[in-house]
């Protein structure tokens, strides 16, 4: 393994840096902030972040653990219940705050009508009645809502439908075009339920991480879930986070500073 050690303003600036400077990305790195900023007085005296940076493979030194692994086959479904549990009275705030989001228009531009007409061609290839709804949440970005009932078929085992039907969809839109462009596919508030069960992952394994000072490798994830674990485990003391492998098996591994 080999490092730098950069400065900036704040951590994501000095993160920044380095990623720039190694020609990397964030999901192939691990970050140990070494120092944060700090205000001098009056403008002087003030100590810039500093992170220290990580790359290169460690995958022959890392004990892999599968996270879907690690507890007893009796006890885990019982941890995935209570989790639904605490992830329902988020779906009623979600309904709560709908029409707030109805109150913004509904995207009408060239790109959406695109991004509306696959939808509706594969949704009735799939014998799917449900309803396609764009917003551009900013420049270049479109999310997409898919509303019905009983949209589990299209979301998927751990969302790997709704992946492919993301992917299909930003691979169709953009399909001959000069200007690249996001697009951001949801249903039934399935992302932010996800996002909240792998923070949840990331917090209970960087703790047998400290506990038993050694390296845990997670499961599989795609790019957009290995991102929630960095970020929620880059500010854990002695903790720090990298990737190994290639897609689609590519892994995070959480790692124990000494």
């Amino acid at each position: 393994m080999s490092y730098i050690d950069v400065t900036g303003k704040t951590p994501e600036e000095a993160i920044a840096k380095a990623l720039a400077q190694l020609g990397l990305e964030r999901d192939d790195v691990s970050v140990e902030i070494l120092e944060r900023a700090k205000s001098g007085f009056l403008g002087l005296g003030g100590n810039p972040a500093r992170v220290r940076v990580t790359y290169g493979s460690e995958e022959e030194t890392v004990e892999t653990v599968e996270s879907v692994k690690e507890e007893p086959a009796a006890p885990a479904p019982k941890a995935e219940k209570k989790e639904k549990k605490a992830e329902k009275p988020a779906v009623k705030e979600e309904k709560s705050a709908a029409p707030a989001v109805k109150e913004a228009p509904a995207c009408e531009d060239e790109n959406a009508r695109r991004i509306c007409a696959f939808l509706e061609g594969l949704l009735e290839h799939l014998d799917s009645h449900a309803q396609v709804k764009v917003t551009e949440s900013e420049k270049g970005r479109y999310k997409v809502i898919l509303e019905g009932q009983k949209l589990g078929a299209l979301i998927g085992r751990r969302g790997e439908t709704l992946d492919a039907i993301q992917q299909l969809t930003n691979y169709a839109v953009n399909s001959g075009s000069e200007k690249r462009i996001r697009v951001h596919v949801d249903a039934e508030n399935y992302r932010a339920k996800r996002e909240q069960s792998l923070v949840a992952l990331a917090n209970k394994v960087a703790a047998k991480v400290t506990k038993y000072r050694r390296s845990v490798t997670l499961e599989p994830m795609n790019a957009y879930e290995r991102h929630v674990i960095h970020a929620a485990l880059q500010d854990v003391p002695n903790v720090s986070t990298f990737s190994v492998g290639t897609e689609p098996n590519r892994r995070v591994v959480v790692s124990y500073e000494r």
